[in-house]
């Protein structure tokens, strides 16, 4: 009897580890899963933000060329060397400016995988006494 008892013990405890193990493969399994479609939405995010970011680059630079030579064109006669500094002193603030904006839009971005990190929370709360 005590042979059967010891025997029953061991078939509960392996039972209940596979059990265990399980359930945590599938929370693993889960969290790749959310994990592998953040990145791919993250990966379609940044694609997209860089295409508009390059085209507007290069419409603004097209802008600025046009609109720098008209203004050249017009004070020529007058104000040849004002016209050429104030144009300088323009793009010069202008570049300080976007630069100061671009660094705080790396350093401000929230985490990518947002989600994940809150699941992965979750679970540590569940898991945790």
């Amino acid at each position: 009897m005590d042979n059967d008892a010891i025997g029953t013990g061991a078939i509960g405890t392996g039972a209940t580890g596979r059990r265990l193990g399980a359930a945590i493969l599938g929370l693993l399994h889960s969290h790749i899963e959310l994990f592998g479609i953040e990145l791919q939405e993250q990966k379609g995010r940044t694609l997209r933000l860089l295409l508009f970011a390059g085209l507007a680059l290069v419409f603004a630079l097209l802008l600025l060329t046009a609109l720098s030579g008209l203004l050249l064109v017009l004070l020529w006669d007058s104000y040849r060397l004002a016209g050429i500094i104030g144009l300088c002193v323009f793009y010069g603030l202008a570049a300080v400016f976007c630069g100061v904006r671009l660094k705080a839009a790396v350093f401000d971005e929230s985490s990518p995988f947002h989600s994940t990190l809150e699941e992965l929370a979750k679970d540590r709360e569940r898991l945790l006494p």
